[in-house]
Order: structure tokens, then sequence, then C-alpha cells
């Protein structure tokens, strides 16, 4: 498999660049249009940012682990120099953005608290899938991640296909920051970092990298997160307490999967002259039954 680890500055850079031009947009252009021109920017500073880790791992097969590492450092050091510079607000002491208007983020769906930036996560978690699963592109991903030197012997363009695939993992990272920011922050702290992607990695391996699966994990964890917060407070437990209750949680469900693929792997083990007789039994008492 193909990783991108740059998450953290890829995300950063999209949201402090949203956060710096917001103001200035927002106040000048159509609400729709000046949103939509935020998340552009912001998706395209998540792809920009991968661009480097893609050409290496393109041209000369670099590990993109340490590469998209790299440049999440410098992303992260990019987005501070901004937030403390050219983008701070001059009217507070705290070296932050200029906060957005509130009537100028992204609206709520009716009745409910809840912005429609979440909608465009859900949209982009169900476009995804449907790539992966349904297209012609998905399909040289996946014999990419698999077995590179198999992609390259049935005709795929490997070079170019590891370059799109990190565009479109920054483009995802970009349009989530200016979700977030747009719908929740409206202004970015220096130093900030929420460490979105460390939170959501152990799901994904959870739901065995399927963007569908992953989607119930991810609202278990923001359920149990937002409520065992409220939950501690009141009854005056240690915010630790709910770390190492997800961190349980985590562990249990590891286990599950593990003794799950290990009881799989079991059949492996006969001959398949007795995994057809084993088939044939179970058949049998399926029609006496």
């Amino acid at each position: 498999n193909i990783w991108n680890l740059g998450y953290n500055g890829q995300f950063l850079l999209g949201a402090a660049l949203i956060s710096g031009l917001g103001p200035h947009l927002v106040g000048s252009e159509p609400r729709w249009l000046a949103l939509l021109v935020l998340f552009l920017v912001a998706g395209g500073a998540g792809a920009a940012w991968t661009l480097v880790p893609a050409l290496l791992k393109a041209r000369y097969e670099t590990n993109e682990i340490i590469t998209t590492l790299m440049m999440s450092f410098i992303g992260v050091g990019v987005a501070n120099i901004l937030i403390k510079g050219p983008f701070q607000d001059p009217t507070v002491n705290i070296p932050q953005t200029r906060v957005l208007p509130l009537n100028k983020m992204l609206p709520s769906i009716p009745g409910t608290r809840i912005h429609i930036g979440v909608l465009v996560a859900l949209a982009a978690a169900l476009l995804v899938h449907f790539v992966l699963t349904r297209t012609s592109f998905g399909l040289r991903l996946q014999i990419l991640g698999a077995n590179p030197r198999a992609a390259r012997h049935v005709g795929v363009k490997v070079p170019r296909l590891i370059v799109m695939s990190f565009l479109v993992s920054g483009l995802l990272v970009g349009l989530a920051a200016a979700a977030d920011i747009l719908g929740t922050w409206g202004y970015v702290r220096a130093n900030w970092n929420p460490a979105y992607g460390d939170t959501v990695i152990p799901f994904v391996f959870l739901a065995r990298l399927n963007a569908l699966a992953v989607i119930p994990f991810v609202v278990f964890y923001a359920v149990l997160s937002t409520g065992g917060d409220l939950a501690t407070r009141q009854a005056n437990l240690s915010t630790d307490f709910l770390l190492v209750l997800v961190a349980l949680i985590l562990l249990f469900m590891t286990v599950i999967e593990y003794l799950g693929r290990r009881r799989a792997l079991g059949a492996s083990y006969l001959t398949p002259g007795l995994q057809q007789a084993f088939r044939s039994s179970r058949l049998r008492r399926r029609t006496s039954a």
C-alpha cells in the first residue's frame, strides 16, 4: 500500500490559508461563492503539499512514509509562520487569525446543530468507495497497492498513478480542513494541532481500509468522545478516563478482529479433500434439517 502520513501538515496549511483569506473573501463575495473558493484553496493546498513526496516516490521509489512526515513538519511550520505573521489578528494578543463571522460560515442542517460539512464528508466517503470499487482507476490503484511489480506487468502507468493517488489524498485532507474551519472553529491559533488523522487511524484499520465501513467507527468515536467528555465532568472524573476507555474498546475490537481472522485462516490448514468433506457434511445437515 501507499501511505500518506503527512495529513497534519496538509490539514494545518489548508486551515491557515482559508482562515487568513476567509475574512477578506466572505465580505466581498456571495456566501456560496466565497465558501466554494475557500474549499478549493484548502483542497489545492493539501494536494500541492503531497506533490514532493509523490514525485520522489514515483521517480526514485523513495519511502513515502519518511517524505510525507518530513513535509508534514514543514507544513506545520509554514502554517504557524502564516498565523503569527501576515494572517495574525492584530486586535488580540494571542497569535491567531481573524474570526470568521458566524453568518458567513457553513450553514447548519435544518433542525440540528450539525453543519453541512458533515454531509460533505459523507459524500466524499461514498465517492471514494465508488471510485475504488466501481472504476478502472480504483482497480488499478488496488493492483498497485497489492503488488507494484504486477501492476507494471499488466500495463499500469505506475508513476502517474502514484502521483494521482497522492494528489487525491491531499485534496481530501484539505477539504476536511475547510469543512472543520468553516463549519466549527472559524479561526486557527498558532501551534494548534487537532491530530484528527492520528485519532482515526486505528478505526481505519479495523474497517479494513473500507471507506464505507469506517463511517460507523468514526461516528461511534465521535459520540463516545463528546458524550464521554460531558460524563467525566459530571462524574468528577479525570479526562484521562475517556482515553483509557477508548483504548480498552480498541483493544477488545482488535482482539476480536485477530481471533476472527485466525479462525478463518484455520480452515486453510485442511487439505482440499477434507475441506470438501467438511462442506458436504454441513450441506447434508442443512438439507436434513
